[in-house]
């Protein structure tokens, strides 16, 4: 079993929850500030006549556990929709997950 967790830009939260809906049996999503390699966000201040850089970028973490076989398709999935070009596109990292245990249904490691 292993972790994917994928920091992406919050705007593409939505496209990505819909693809991994029916690939995955869950996934949680978190959202935060961030700050990278990327460029961040200018804004206006003081009525409009000053300009302002954002101290942190808008982000959302999402993070599934899969079986290895899939780990691939769902990495790729998430890197492909995620993808603009820029540098603010975020990171996805993949961990090894030694014990899982279902609160609710006491169910361990590959029995769920």
């Amino acid at each position: 079993m292993k972790k994917i967790e994928a920091t992406i830009q919050r705007s593409k939260i939505n496209i990505i929850a819909e693809a991994l809906d029916g690939m995955v049996t869950g996934f949680t999503v978190i959202e935060g500030n961030g700050r990278g390699l990327g460029k961040r966000q200018s804004i206006r201040s003081e009525r409009g006549t000053k300009m302002q850089t954002e101290e942190f970028n808008k982000v959302s973490i999402i993070q599934t556990i899969v079986d290895d076989s899939i780990v691939q398709k769902v990495s790729k999935t998430i890197e492909d929709l995620a993808y603009t070009g820029e540098e603010s596109d975020g990171i996805i990292t993949v961990s090894n997950i030694e014990n899982i245990l279902n609160i609710s249904s006491k169910k361990r490691n590959s029995d769920l």
